[in-house]
């Protein structure tokens, strides 16, 4: 079977990569890239046997490109530490492996939202691409919402993978103000322009297109909640880049 080497950055994330890297312990190879963990993530990194190499916070993207420069194997899965391969996933990969048809695959994320997993709301099935050759893929330059950009043939797996996105209402507050921020930087580069109207408009439509287009309604209270989040992450991105130009 083809060598597999697992990739996955981190900062201050002791609570997940434990489960994260023992969920791919049977792989051929566990790169770590932090970003300056203060709470023991690296010190659980390599007691778990993983390769830590320890850089400055370029972005997501960027980072996920450092980590991809240090795999050395011919295949690559790309993990978040708040993401678990299952034993249904494993023996897929692990099949697929042994004669691959595509230079890459898609996989469809199970996501929660403070504890439950979300069937609707735009997050199911939610395919990305994470198992791929490592001379056909690289990642994105996006800051934020990074994505594997494929030069050649792409397939699907069957099996999903488990994503414990968000924990409780504080690591939502936590990643909104930081993803906002990301996005409303991305934004400017782009020579986008904000404004208030703005600002409002993109949060009521993101939280329509959650809650009723996207069926979010059908995952309770926390599908509410979730267009709530979506609404607050696109009214504050743009509410950012507005702010930045006035200065």
């Amino acid at each position: 079977m083809t060598k597999l080497s697992v990739i996955i950055i981190v900062k201050n994330e002791a609570g997940n990569i434990g489960a994260c890297i023992a969920s791919v312990a049977w792989a051929d190879e566990i790169i770590v890239v932090d970003s300056g963990s203060s709470d023991g993530t690296v010190e659980i990194c390599r007691e778990l046997g993983a390769k830590v190499f320890v850089h400055d916070w370029p972005g997501y993207g960027p980072q996920k490109n450092r980590a991809l420069d240090y795999a050395s194997h011919d295949w690559v899965l790309s993990l978040d530490a708040d993401e678990r391969v299952t034993p249904e996933l494993r023996a897929e990969i692990e099949s697929v492996l042994q004669n691959p048809q595509a230079d890459g695959y898609e996989i469809s994320r199970l996501s929660s939202f403070c504890g439950r997993f979300m069937l609707h709301s735009g997050w199911s099935p939610d395919y990305v691409l994470r198992l791929f050759r490592r001379d056909k893929g690289r990642f994105s330059d996006a800051l934020v919402h990074e994505s594997v950009q494929m030069r050649g043939s792409s397939a699907r797996l069957q099996q999903r993978l488990q994503h414990y996105s968000y924990r409780d209402f504080e690591d939502v507050l936590g990643k909104l103000n930081n993803y906002s921020s990301a996005a409303a930087v991305m934004l400017e580069r782009k020579g986008k322009k904000g404004s208030l109207t703005q600002a409002v408009l993109h949060g009521m439509w993101a939280f329509f297109r959650t809650y009723i287009l996207r069926a979010g309604f059908l995952d309770g209270r926390e599908g509410f909640m979730l267009a709530v989040m979506n609404a607050e992450n696109s009214y504050y991105r743009y509410i950012k880049l507005w702010l930045k130009q006035q200065r």
